[in-house]
């Protein structure tokens, strides 16, 4: 008999659809999700919705066809490339949301800062880094969140071979959790991703089949 509780269903959706414009042709149609505890991939091509279902699960965006449940307590859909925060130091926007998170993990997050090797990066502001150093940012909130549903987009852009490693074991234990459901979005199945429970396979985006 395991000693975990069943998994908690974190989200749910049937036939859920979105459109730029009433009328237009939809961006995604009649998509059927279950989000339960470990690691969900979202795969497509450019241009075949992948960002705009992560702000659709984010609440950020409305569904236009379709329900959408999120049963989660606690969401983490940031990052840190919003350029609305360009002037923050890093150590300021981690601590924004170190703020924001009750669950926040102090131990994933300082071994995080070691395992990208941020810590001299800390009170440079956001857009003093490079691309690779901001996501490394955001990505250390997202591990250290605690959140119940956490979503990244694309997490793997920017990172050298060693970042890539450690976000490879941070989501290789996030596969095997029992507690938070974590989706990521990517253009295919990245070679350090393993332990995919789910996949969602959006379409070309003419052909019609949700992409």
């Amino acid at each position: 008999m395991s000693a975990h509780p069943p998994n908690p269903l974190l989200l749910q959706a049937r036939g859920l659809g979105f459109a730029f414009e009433p009328g237009g042709p939809p961006l995604l149609h009649g998509l059927d999700l279950v989000l339960r505890p470990g690691l969900t991939l979202v795969q497509g091509d450019e241009g075949t919705g992948k960002s705009t279902l992560l702000r659709l699960l984010a609440g950020r965006l409305a569904p236009t066809a379709g329900v959408l449940q999120r049963h989660a307590d606690t969401l983490y859909a940031d990052d840190a490339q919003d350029p609305a925060d360009d002037a923050l130091p890093a150590q300021q926007w981690l601590a924004l949301r170190r703020a924001r998170h009750a669950g926040w993990q102090a131990a994933t997050e300082q071994a995080l800062l070691d395992g990208f090797a941020l810590q001299e990066h800390l009170h440079k502001r956001l857009d003093m880094l490079s691309t690779g150093s901001r996501r490394k940012v955001g990505l250390v909130a997202a591990a250290a969140s605690g959140a119940a549903l956490t979503l990244l987009d694309t997490p793997f852009a920017a990172l050298d071979a060693p970042s890539s490693r450690v976000l490879g074991q941070v989501l290789a234990k996030a596969a095997a959790g029992h507690e938070r459901a974590w989706v990521v979005a990517d253009y295919g199945v990245p070679p350090l991703l393993s332990g995919v429970a789910g996949l969602i396979q959006l379409g070309d985006p003419g052909d019609g089949t949700g992409g």
